[in-house]
């Protein structure tokens, strides 16, 4: 038996960059503003040729010239705080600092405001203790960031809609009708900047409109000396240019497959092989070399006759950084099969950008992935030996996540109701910035800083393919839905909280069929626990019910169509917040309703879907 590997191509749309300049204008005077990072003798993939300029993926191609206004973070209460202080936004350059909502969305909220660029920079105010200002040497010298770090990134409108812009919810293929892009890309030019090259813009506001002070918002104020006055200052203006080269390019993802006994059974892993940068050694490829040690592990367990009862299905994604465009499209061409027979997803992306273990995940998957974590060891965690991956994660605090988006279990959660996790580790207080999306994101900075010895990569590479034999293997699949009844319940109260935040025009939004439905569920559940726990795996066909179950009844939580505005995202318990991007939110249509759309009639028509998805999904469930 061996690993059968094919390839998926789509025909997508995307862009990439030409020409981008920035100037800047201050006391009459008017210079250019450096948008490129520093070549480093120390780190050669910095130098190379052919290394990607800085840039936004779906960026929009024009010119802008005008005074620019501090935003802050970019999320739509900064703008709701500055239109309160009378900041006049129409005609300007937003300036928005990175960091919180997902960096599409900082566009999408100036362009909602009248606003006709946007540049978005990095501040030293994000990392910590671990700054120049503070003794620490800049990369590749030290742990502090280098002044001349660019984060790109996509800007495509990520809550809205991931995956190809011009084929929202069916696959792109050669022939398929395509849409304009209006709706989830900016119609605004915007790109990405250094600190070094933001912090005199910033300055030259101080003085002009309110300051930080008295903006009064969380993150508002960074780390230069300055007041982060909102500006307009008069006289004192930005000029953007970003011209972009728009194609129908073609995208392959690479597939592997591992068939097993059950072929109405599938585990899907995944990470994505494409990157921003030359590098990418934390993003994607900690993740991607994690994904080629499990295949080689499991190619020498077929090769003792070994043979999973789960067929395994390895994916390396493709178009991931525009918007998660391999795994959408997969999910979208594929989806009858994957309704029917996917029991999980198990993404990867950055692997390893310091030795902290991060998990997030549906909480069906958290018992099984404690119990892998326990065994797996974990030598060395800062110079700490005789520890297990649990060990290191409880005492970081032991919890694990909810799943929002931004990464390619996005199409599987959210749209197609698949149980999901998300694994990685990142950098803790003490460590070294992570370079993200940036060209000293590279194997010098991965070897010198990010994860000397390549230990945190043989970790999270155990634990991925610990957790992959454990979910193929078992002959009753690892799934604990009673989890996510207990969860669910927590979920409600910090909905209860939120209707009521809302204030009088809320009163009459009856939570109580949420609760029923929670409490069918938990009925279901607790039916099926009992009834896993009295069977023999010998008793084959209550087993296959069993699984079949198991398998099947998140598909219920995708049952009631889309969300308010965004017919991809169908979880009625997960989504990316509408303007966070990254972060989810729980019972999204009936939170969304109250916090973002203020409107009492769509959050009683969602608790009455909500209630009906979670229904559906206690009926598949119980035995």
């Amino acid at each position: 038996m061996i690993i059968r590997e094919t390839d998926c191509s789509t025909e997508t749309f995307l862009n990439y960059p030409v020409a981008q300049s920035l100037s800047f204008t201050a006391n009459g005077t008017t210079r250019s503003v450096n948008l490129e990072e520093a070549v480093l003798p120390q780190d050669d993939v910095t130098g190379w040729p052919d290394r990607v300029p800085t840039f936004h993926g779906y960026s929009f191609t024009g010119s802008a010239e005008a005074e620019y206004v501090y935003v802050g973070r970019g999320q739509q209460v900064d703008f709701q705080r500055l239109l309160a202080l009378n900041v006049s936004l129409e005609g300007k350059i937003a300036l928005a600092r990175y960091g919180g909502p997902f960096r599409g969305l900082k566009v999408k909220n100036a362009q909602a405001h009248g606003m006709i660029g946007c540049v978005t920079f990095l501040d030293t105010g994000d990392d910590g203790n671990i700054t120049e200002a503070n003794g620490y040497a800049p990369y590749p010298f030290g742990k502090a960031r280098n002044p001349t770090q660019v984060q790109r990134g996509s800007v495509q409108f990520l809550s809205t809609y991931p995956g190809d812009p011009t084929t929202p919810g069916y696959p792109s293929k050669p022939g398929s009708p395509r849409t304009g892009i209006e709706r989830v890309t900016p119609q605004i030019p915007s790109l990405p900047l250094s600190w070094i090259e933001a912090q005199p813009l910033i300055q030259a506001l101080d003085g002009y409109g309110p300051t930080g002070r008295t903006v009064n918002r969380t993150n508002w104020v960074g780390a230069f000396n300055a007041s982060y006055s909102t500006g307009p200052a008069p006289g004192v203006t930005l000029s953007v240019s970003n011209e972009m080269r728009e194609n129908i390019t073609t995208i392959w993802d690479s597939i592997g497959i591992i068939n097993g006994t059950s072929q109405d059974e599938v585990i899907v892993i995944g990470n994505h092989r494409d990157a921003w940068i030359i590098g990418g050694a934390a993003d994607p490829n900690s993740g991607s070399a994690v994904m080629i040690e499990l295949s080689i592990a499991f190619g020498k367990l077929l090769a003792t006759g070994w043979r999973p009862k789960r067929t395994i299905v390895l994916c390396s994604w493709d178009a991931e950084e525009y918007g998660l465009l391999g795994s959408t499209e997969f999910v979208e061409e594929y989806i009858p099969w994957l309704s029917k027979a996917a029991v999980s997803y198990l993404n990867i992306d950055v692997g390893a950008s310091g030795p902290n273990p991060t998990f997030s995940a549906t909480p069906d998957l958290n018992a099984i992935a404690i119990e892998t974590m326990k065994k797996v060891v974990y030598d060395n965690y800062r110079g700490y030996n005789n520890m297990t991956l649990y060990d290191v994660w409880r005492g970081l605090g032991g919890r694990i996540g909810i799943l929002g988006s931004g990464s390619d279990y996005t199409a599987f959660l959210d749209s197609a109701g698949i149980s999901s996790i998300d694994m990685g580790a990142s950098a803790g207080p003490t460590d070294a910035i992570y370079p993200y999306h940036s060209n000293y994101d590279s194997y010098h900075w991965m070897s010198t800083f990010g994860d000397v010895g390549f230990n945190t990569h043989k970790v999270m590479c155990r634990f991925l393919t610990l957790l992959a034999y454990e979910l193929s293997s078992r002959e009753i699949v690892p799934l604990n839905p009673t989890t996510y009844g207990v969860e669910m319940t927590g979920y409600l109260t910090t909905l209860q909280s939120v209707v009521q935040a809302g204030g009088s025009n809320y009163t009459n939004v009856d939570l109580s069929p949420i609760r029923s439905a929670i409490q069918t569920f938990n009925t279901s559940a607790s039916a099926m626990a009992q009834l896993i726990a009295a069977t023999s795996p010998s008793d084959t066909t209550t087993v296959d019910n069993i699984n079949a179950k198991l398998r099947d009844y998140q598909r219920g939580f995708v049952s009631q169509g889309g969300l308010p505005e965004r017919e991809f995202y169908r979880h009625v318990v997960y989504a990316p917040g509408l303007d966070t991007g990254y972060a989810g939110v729980t019972f999204g249509g009936v939170t969304e309703a109250v916090t973002f759309y203020r409107n009492a009639t769509m959050a009683q028509e969602w608790v009455g879907k909500t209630s009906r998805a979670i229904e559906l999904a206690a009926a598949i469930l119980a035995p």
